[in-house]
């Protein structure tokens, strides 16, 4: 039988160290890598290799990552998991929503940097995928019939708690930005304290414990992540 191809990383970041850590890292952790130092580097390897998902640093000497970001956008759905220093929310919030997946601030640990790469490729597949029924861990939520089951207890959601539960399953693995999800389900008026409401009251529903939280997950001061778990 033949072996898998390992995903193919592009590494996006001006720091010869940096790329050489992570190259050997990724190598490890069974991903191949192709590096560039620079945004334009990048936007052409993005087209000439079709990398699996970009690890992508902000800080580049010819152009702003976000506008990395904004061109590769353009011509692809390639997961992107940017690797910064900037630590502010702002920053974060911007990149997420030019279409980012997820972030990892430096300092990081590989193995959550690895994780954070797999939870992007997850999602991309399940985009791709699709499915009518949704399965993470004890959850099962079925797109069609708009029914939510937790370890085969249905729960009873309102219209608005489903909306934004479905909005979450459909980019599961993703951080969503709060921006994103009021504009989606109430358009220019939303509230984000509105929207922390709607969610405590989801997770009342669905999560075993409340005040720690199994699937949907806070990126404080950012948004939310629906875990990507394997079903049960």
């Amino acid at each position: 039988m033949t072996a898998p191809v390992p995903p193919l990383v592009l590494i996006v970041d001006d720091e010869p160290a940096i790329r050489r850590l992570l190259r050997t890292s990724l190598t490890a952790a069974g991903f191949r890598s192709v590096e560039a130092s620079t945004g334009g580097e990048a936007v052409a390897q993005a087209a000439g290799t079709a990398p699996d998902v970009v690890l992508l640093d902000l800080g580049l000497p010819d152009m702003d990552g976000l506008e990395v970001i904004r061109l590769l956008r353009r011509e692809s759905a390639v997961p992107i998991v940017v690797l910064s220093v900037r630590e502010d929310e702002a920053g974060k919030v911007a990149a997420l929503d030019l279409g980012a997946d997820d972030y990892v601030t430096k300092p990081f640990g590989m193995a959550e940097l690895t994780a954070r790469l797999r939870a992007a490729l997850r999602h991309r597949l399940a985009q791709e995928g699709v499915v009518p029924v949704f399965r993470s861990g004890d959850l099962v939520v079925d797109l069609v019939r708009r029914a939510v089951t937790v370890d085969g207890r249905a729960v009873q959601l309102t219209p608005r708690e489903y909306d934004i539960l479905g909005l979450l399953v459909r980019h599961a693995g993703k951080v969503l930005t709060h921006r994103y999800i009021m504009e989606k389900l109430w358009g220019p008026t939303g509230d984000v304290q509105q929207l922390r409401v709607y969610v405590r009251q989801i997770r009342q529903k669905i999560e075993a414990d409340v005040e720690r939280p199994a699937h949907i997950l806070t990126e404080t001061g950012v948004g939310y992540r629906l875990a990507l778990r394997e079903p049960q």
